[in-house]
């Protein structure tokens, strides 16, 4: 008999990050170590139905491509049949309706444990608007910002616009309050093309964020819990943007950016970012690990730009980098988030 734990790696999904799933999910199911891990490949697709995959579609170049194979090369897996097939869901979807609570209710209805953090955490951590409210009550930095609500714009857009020069004022970056990956983001040095960024956010939320633009130096730090479940940062990665801002191809694709591990700051500086990821973390009830987004500014601020739950985790992703320098590779730091996850389930009482 096979007694290894039957670990389904989600993968696709149904947002604008679903290319980068796809590359997350696969680096996810070859990093489960095989003597301790069944991996099972199950795709979401554009519908939010689920598909067990087999390797000839789990490695084709795009959704798109998987999509049309479904059909012929793949097993429909009903929700609630999951709870046969696998003993636990590892979550490689990125975004709406896979990091932001949705799916993670459904897994705790089914009473499927699962990676990261529970329905609340995952809501926080992607909702960046409602984060900064709860950041800022605990004391930590975060960028001033205004929400721009759709019904707001719509009655009133000279208004908004007068707001947004009042607070933040300029230059300032314009995003969608639960978009990743650059989606809709745009970098304003003043007031021409403010009209249309809001619009270009609004298409994919209802609230639109205009933010100051932060200049210094941009790191992002993984945070994973101990086995006492207190949350320890890892050493900061710096990511310098090659232009205005990160492009999605610099985060995920290899050769594409500029990683530096530990970041090029003074060991105080350091170990204060440090500090403050972990305090974030537990501020916004996060679990067993997330990727926080920040900055440290030439006036010396610390500021969390935002976290992400389910960080991005391909070959070339962040997540894998700070652990690297203390000696933990991905095949290591996959099989810690599995298992302190596993804990995390078992201690929780009602939904994590």
């Amino acid at each position: 008999m096979d007694d290894r734990l039957r670990v389904g790696v989600v993968l696709g999904g149904r947002s604008s990050e679903r290319e980068i799933s796809l590359e997350s999910g696969r680096n996810v199911y070859h990093n489960l170590d095989p003597s301790r891990f069944a991996p099972v490949a199950i795709y979401m697709d554009g519908a939010g139905a689920l598909w067990e995959i087999g390797l000839t579609l789990l490695v084709q170049n795009t959704t798109r491509d998987i999509e049309a194979r479904l059909a012929h090369d793949a097993k429909r897996l009903r929700y609630e049949d999951l709870a046969a097939r696998v003993d636990f869901v590892y979550i490689g979807l990125h975004g709406k309706y896979g990091e932001d609570g949705c799916f993670q209710g459904l897994l705790e209805l089914l009473d499927v444990p699962y990676s990261g953090s529970g329905v609340l955490g995952s809501a926080l951590g992607m909702d960046k608007r409602v984060q900064r409210f709860i950041l800022r009550q605990a004391g930590i930095d975060v960028p001033r910002t205004h929400a721009v609500a759709r019904s707001a714009w719509d009655a009133d857009r000279a208004a908004v616009l007068a707001a947004v020069a009042a607070a933040p004022g300029y230059p300032c970056v314009v995003k969608p309050a639960r978009e990743g990956c650059s989606t809709a983001l745009a970098v304003l040095d003043g007031p021409d093309g403010l009209a249309a960024a809001v619009d270009a956010a609004l298409a994919w939320d209802n609230v639109a964020l205009v933010e100051e633009k932060l200049s210094g130096t941009e790191v992002t730090v993984a945070v994973i819990e101990d086995g006492a479940g207190r949350p320890v940062a890892y050493p900061p990665t710096e990511t310098p943007p090659l232009g205005a801002f990160l492009t999605i191809e610099e985060k995920f694709l290899p050769g594409q950016g500029v990683n530096v591990t530990p970041a090029r700051l003074p060991g105080d500086v350091l170990a204060a970012v440090r500090a403050t990821a972990e305090r974030a973390f537990a501020a916004l009830q996060l679990r067993v690990f997330a990727r926080m987004d920040m900055y440290v500014t030439a006036d010396g601020r610390i500021v969390v730009g935002e976290p992400n739950t389910l960080p991005g985790s391909s070959p070339s992703s962040t997540i894998f980098l700070g652990p690297i320098e203390e000696g933990i590779g991905p095949m290591d730091l996959v099989t810690r988030i599995v298992e302190r996850s596993l804990a995390a389930h078992r201690q929780k009482k009602g939904p994590l």
